[in-house]
């Protein structure tokens, strides 16, 4: 199961998705823009520089989640480890009782 964020997108399909709407919106500001060429490329790289720090952020944000994510996970381990170790004892228990109990009903 992939890291995927509450709505099931995970964070390198936003990163490309996030890229290609940069790709694609240079182009048509290439194609469409009435500035200069100089103009242009400054206002590609400032696109550019915003995708950047766009995906730079939402890796930052995926990497939090992941890290609460096994938290979480190793919480919830040790908690099923504790109890299945109390339910060893008590089953343990119970089986010793229950050997004693034969033995005192044999003698």
């Amino acid at each position: 199961m992939g890291h995927e964020d509450r709505h099931g997108y995970s964070g390198g399909a936003v990163a490309f998705a996030l890229l290609a709407g940069a790709i694609i919106g240079a182009g048509a500001a290439l194609l469409l823009a009435p500035q200069t060429g100089a103009q242009t490329r400054t206002l590609l790289r400032e696109y550019a520089q915003k995708a950047e720090d766009e995906v730079r952020d939402r890796m930052g944000e995926v990497r939090e989640k992941m890290k609460e994510a096994k938290t979480t996970l190793d919480s919830a381990l040790e908690q099923g480890k504790q109890f299945l170790q109390e339910k060893k004892s008590v089953l343990t228990a119970a089986y010793e009782a229950g050997k004693e109990a034969m033995k005192k009903e044999r003698s």
